[in-house]
């Protein structure tokens, strides 16, 4: 071997022998895995699962329903906002409809008139009907001022117009006079000392819906209506107009004032599963039909 031959193979050489120690010292088995490493790797991939499964139940928490707890509290449907309406129990989907209602113009005159709120069962409505209370700032503005044109404005114009005047103010009854409930109308109701264009329009308007008087105390159910003036008023051979319970529908049925949604229903179904009503003790084992209920229709209905 010549000399540069010489230095090409010691080269080899200790190329090759560097790669020897190399691999001595960085070589051998892979590390082989321990007990401590496996509960280590286990307990991470638990933790990560773990984590996975809270985080599905955090997803899912927008769908679980939030209880809440149901108030008792007065409230006046017409005024009442979202955050009362939830407290009675109301659903929101109810409270959006009562919302929609108002925003068209709909006012709830009577506590009957919230029984037809989609949704209301006849429990929820039973529970929240004491607590009902309808302010009468939703009676028609023009009540309002014939109110107080009869009541306080009658003295000063009296003052100004001659004593012959009797076109706007007549003549008022005396003390042992009286008027007759069922026929009489507007003109000769504004003689009775205390009813004035609107207490007049009020009785005439609340026997045609009763279907004729038969009680005296009925004026009683005319709101604020004056008790010092019952006492000019008889009744004389009432003859009130029957309702045929055993024929008219659900709707005819609740029309009438004594007659709410729910005592109609009961009507109606007691037709339907024991046939025709012989009399209002049918009625009495249902507790829409308290004794009370029952004496204040007894006028009114035939069979």
């Amino acid at each position: 071997m010549n000399r540069n031959d010489r230095k090409v193979a010691i080269a080899a050489v200790c190329v090759g022998v560097l790669a020897l120690v190399g691999i001595w010292l960085g070589g051998g088995n892979p590390p082989t895995r321990t007990e401590n490493d496996e509960e280590t790797r286990y307990s991470r991939e638990s933790r990560l699962s773990r984590g996975s499964r809270e985080n599905r139940d955090s997803s899912n928490s927008y769908y679980a329903v939030e209880s809440r707890s149901v108030e008792r509290f007065p409230f006046d449907p017409n005024t009442a906002d979202s955050t009362q309406l939830l407290r009675l129990g109301l659903q929101p989907w109810q409270v959006k409809n009562i919302y929609k209602y108002r925003a068209k113009g709909g006012v709830y005159r009577r506590k009957e008139d919230f029984a037809q709120l989609y949704g209301l069962t006849v429990k929820q409505y039973r529970e929240l009907e004491p607590y009902i209370q309808i302010s009468s700032d939703y009676l028609p503005a023009a009540t309002v001022v014939e109110y107080r044109e009869s009541r306080y404005s009658r003295a000063s114009r009296d003052s100004r117009e001659p004593r012959d005047s009797s076109l706007h103010y007549p003549v008022k009854i005396k003390e042992n006079e009286h008027v007759v409930l069922n026929t009489a109308d507007t003109a000769q109701l504004r003689t009775v000392p205390g009813i004035g264009t609107y207490y007049a329009k009020e009785i005439v308007r609340h026997g045609q819906w009763l279907g004729g008087y038969v009680s005296i105390d009925q004026l009683d159910e005319i709101e604020g209506f004056p008790q010092e003036s019952k006492k000019y008023f008889v009744i004389q051979g009432a003859s009130p107009k029957k309702l045929n319970v055993n024929k008219l529908t659900l709707q005819q049925l609740r029309k009438h004032p004594y007659i709410n949604y729910y005592q109609a229903k009961t009507i109606v179904d007691y037709r339907r599963l024991h046939g025709k009503i012989a009399s209002l003790d049918d009625l009495r084992l249902s507790k829409d039909f308290p004794p009370e209920a029952i004496r204040r229709l007894e006028p009114y209905v035939e069979f």
